[in-house]
């Protein structure tokens, strides 16, 4: 058995807490009040920390979720110094009974990574900054052309993957999708259906990939669709990479 669930952090982070009959783990500790007080309100243990990427908001609670260096704490090559175990592309780790792949996606950051387990047949991904529902990172540190290589590594895993992704970005991220893609029966569905799940403050993840390549503009950058509509709009040629460059430009001034 798993068991994922979502601990919030600051105004919209998502800190993930896995866990299993061996143990627990969480993705992402920007802070760890709120973690801290879960592992001991529900008498869990917890065994490894996963880290993403760099940014603080990722980070900032590993020092007191580890205040007796005895957690594995996975992450890449950076200079976070409570890293203790650091991974690259294709190295595969296993924690709590689980095995994860990791796979290399830079563009929000250069050290950017996911953590994918097939787990059975029933595989998930945590993506850190890089995938969103409905959108994807910032570019902060690399090029547009990186972000758009990452996208498509994990684009091209299993449909049924579930996404965990860093952020609820999700309603404000379809409603600009909405401007992008606007003729998208299932974006509009799934925009309508998140706007429900957040009057109730209900977390919109996971999603699944199936459900991101329909609706996802970040991932429709070969729809011919898409490509006439951005070519019409800012007279962009109708190359995937081109496109993805002036969607991703276009929703960082949205």
């Amino acid at each position: 058995m798993i068991n994922i669930e979502p601990i919030k952090a600051f105004s919209d982070n998502y800190i993930w807490l896995v866990t299993t009959n061996e143990g627990s783990i969480v993705i992402d500790p920007g802070e760890s009040i709120n973690t801290l007080d879960l592992l001991k309100n529900k008498k869990m243990h917890l065994s490894a920390v996963l880290i993403t990427h760099h940014h603080f908001d990722h980070t900032g609670g590993i020092s007191d979720l580890n205040k007796n260096n005895t957690l594995d704490v996975y992450g890449p090559n950076n200079d976070i110094e409570s890293i203790t175990k650091r991974v690259i592309n294709g190295d595969v780790i296993n924690v709590i009974g689980l095995s994860f792949e990791i796979i290399e996606i830079p563009g929000h950051t250069l050290d950017h990574i996911a953590y994918y387990s097939f787990n059975e047949g029933n595989p998930i991904l945590f993506c850190g900054d890089t995938l969103f529902s409905g959108g994807c990172g910032r570019i902060f540190e690399g090029t547009h052309e990186q972000m758009h290589n990452s996208l498509q590594r994990l684009k091209r895993l299993p449909k049924n993957t579930k996404i965990y992704c860093g952020h609820e970005y999700t309603e404000s991220n379809f409603k600009f999708a909405s401007e992008v893609d606007p003729l998208n029966e299932d974006l509009q569905l799934r925009l309508n259906e998140v706007k429900e799940l957040r009057k109730l403050e209900i977390p919109t993840l996971p999603i699944t990939l199936e459900s991101e390549l329909k609706t996802n503009p970040f991932l429709r950058c070969d729809n011919k669709d898409i490509q006439e509509s951005i070519h019409n709009r800012f007279n962009t040629p109708k190359i995937e990479v081109d496109v993805f460059k002036v969607i991703r430009e276009w929703k960082d001034n949205f």
